[in-house]
């Protein structure tokens, strides 16, 4: 297994007690052995049966000679069996390798063959997608009790703070795939800030993104790993969502603001009992202020909003019931978070200008599976030489601390949680014949929250048709990826020195939905 030749470098914690999560799940199914560990679609696991089928299939992976410094791949949906999987490879000393379903198989192959993972569990219904991307053996998670055969339960392998816990690739169609590697240090203490949070033996986390998602994990792990009931959706729907959430008390969720936008806009929201949710929290993109005083208005709980990345570092949030004024902000960075913004030649500024937002708190990245370059780039040092990871991302503090998002320094659209570079998508269509430029870029969407649209210049002479170019693309693409539509433009705007002036694109799709938003808070 490849590590960073240089790992970034997490500050240190005297006296750090390491959260091992094999070690935790053994403890709970003898704890809690009847209470309910994880439900799914079809079945309930108890915490002692969850405990004793992540033990058997460590044994079953153990006896294929999967240890400490190997990789355990999945391609599934959400199920009790999956998460069963996601316990049994750390508690055999492994790192867990959960592929996005929802890329393209060109780019799965990469993923998988960067990850080397020798094993791939799939679901049934990924099951030609996986048998094709090369590993040496595929197992159907719902076979995956027959998978175990006789393999008796064994205890958990003890494992170091460093060890890696998890790989989490980017859904890119170009280039080499990117893997973010997160050691059992990042996860224990995402792990202990959660228990500080309300998380316990207590909480039922309504679990509705999927577990390749560090959206998922950051929610999912913590709950497993105190003691808690995980229930998850394979795929998400608002009645449905609702309907979970009232027939098992749920306490927790963890969305993306588009789902929190949906389940508003749901006609029968109000006909179901959400009164046990103590808190939600979102995550992935800013919640509008709007958006947030329909949820508190209408939904029993707090709403805690997170700000960071996958890599880690930047850590912020807000506690939207104690800081109702604050609802345009992402709050102020989290314990043990150091947030600064940085100009454009890496020098430190002042509070409450603009630039770009680095961070570095105890849960970072050892860095990007096998790519120690890209994983330098990341960095900002700092001048007390500390590493910082930097987001890419624009803002600046206010008065009172708060961080406030201001633009995305990098062209990524988030469309419905989900981040998609609009690179990979310009890599694409620059590759088509009747192509001369162009430029990829966010707009609104009621399903989606952002979807990407695409502008081209055709080239001279070319009958290009806009329908057949999109689909000619989105063949090419994940799910998430796909192009909402194709416009023709005569040339695209840029600056002096060349750069596309996107700013300018998007102006004309977003300046409605602004207004839209500051009509409905009652804004003059």
């Amino acid at each position: 297994m490849t590590e960073p030749s240089q790992p970034i470098r997490a500050p240190e914690i005297a006296g750090e007690e390491l959260v091992d999560f094999g070690a935790r799940v053994a403890a709970n199914a003898a704890a809690f052995p009847d209470r309910p560990a994880v439900i799914d679609e079809d079945r309930t696991l108890t915490w002692r049966e969850f405990g004793v089928l992540a033990a058997r299939i460590a044994a079953r992976l153990a006896a294929a000679g999967v240890g400490r410094g190997d990789n355990v791949a999945s391609l599934a949906e959400n199920s009790a069996a999956h998460v069963a999987l996601y316990a049994a490879a750390l508690s055999a000393g492994a790192c867990m390798v959960p592929l996005p379903f929802s890329a393209a198989p060109d780019a799965l192959r990469k993923m998988r063959d960067d990850s080397g993972a020798r094993l791939l569990f799939a679901s049934t219904a990924r099951m030609a997608t996986a048998t094709g991307l090369g590993a040496t053996e595929t197992v159907d998670l719902a076979d995956i009790d027959g998978w175990c055969g006789d393999a008796a339960p064994r205890p958990p392998v003890a494992v170091d703070p460093g060890d890696p816990f998890n790989i989490i690739y980017s859904s890119g169609t170009t280039g080499t795939p990117k893997g973010i590697l997160h050691p059992h240090r990042f996860r224990s203490r995402q792990i202990r800030r959660f228990a500080t949070m309300g998380i316990g033996p207590d909480t039922i986390m309504l679990a509705s993104t999927p577990l390749y998602s560090n959206t998922t994990l950051v929610a999912v792990l913590p709950t497993l790993a105190l003691g808690g009931t995980v229930v998850t959706m394979a795929r998400f729907d608002t009645k449905r969502f609702l309907a979970l959430s009232q027939r098992h008390r749920a306490t927790h969720t963890m969305l993306v603001p588009v789902q929190y936008m949906r389940l508003m806009d749901e006609p029968e929201f109000d006909r179901f009992d959400l009164s046990s949710y103590r808190a939600k929290f979102s995550t992935s993109a800013p919640l509008p202020g709007p958006l947030i005083a329909r949820v508190m208005a209408r939904w029993p709980g707090n709403l805690i909003e997170i700000y960071g990345l996958t890599e880690g570092g930047i850590s912020t949030t807000l506690d939207c019931a104690a800081h109702p004024d604050k609802w345009d902000t992402a709050g102020r960075p989290s314990p043990g978070a150091d947030v600064r913004i940085i100009d454009e030649h890496g020098t430190e500024l002042p509070p409450g200008s603009f630039g770009e937002i680095v961070g570095r708190s105890g849960a970072m990245m050892q860095g990007y599976f096998n790519a120690p370059d890209r994983s330098a780039e990341m960095v900002w040092r700092s001048p007390e030489g500390d590493d910082f990871i930097r987001s890419g991302d624009m803002g600046r503090f206010d008065a009172d601390g708060f961080l406030q998002l201001l633009d995305r320094k990098k062209d990524m659209i988030i469309s419905g949680g989900f981040n998609v570079y609009a690179a990979d998508l310009e890599a694409v269509l620059s590759q088509h014949p009747d192509v001369l430029d162009v430029a990829v870029i966010g707009i609104p969407s009621v399903e989606w929250g952002e979807t990407p649209l695409a502008l081209v210049v055709p080239r001279p002479g070319a009958e290009a048709d806009a329908e057949g170019l999109r689909a000619w693309a989105n063949a090419q693409l994940g799910k998430p990826q796909r192009i909402a539509a194709v416009e023709f433009r005569d040339a695209l705007p840029r600056s002096s020195i060349g750069k596309v002036l996107k700013k300018d694109l998007r102006q004309p799709y977003w300046q409605p939905v602004q207004a839209s938003i500051q009509e409905q808070a009652g804004a003059p």
